[in-house]
């Protein structure tokens, strides 16, 4: 059994802070249905992504998947930029 079956949860967010060293904070927003109005509402969740080359800025569009955990509070990594910010 030398093979790792690999069943990673990606995610696409904003970088909304790059201040830490190797860390970034994304926010990752989502449209929900509200559940007794049906009205779509606006939902987000910041999470720490682990950054190894400090290589993205904030405004970015990044994809982060899971893995295991760094920190107490990152059990994310950046998996890659989708777009840089201007």
């Amino acid at each position: 059994m030398s093979e790792e079956i690999k069943n990673l949860h990606t995610l696409t967010g904003k970088v909304v802070s790059n201040k830490m060293q190797k860390t970034i904070a994304v926010k990752i927003e989502r449209v929900v249905p509200h559940p007794l109005y049906g009205k779509f509402i606006r939902r987000s969740n910041k999470l720490l992504a682990h950054d190894e080359m400090n290589e993205s800025r904030e405004g970015d569009v990044v994809i982060v998947s899971s893995c295991r955990p760094i920190s107490g509070r990152k059990v994310w990594k950046l998996e890659r930029i989708l777009e840089r910010a201007k």
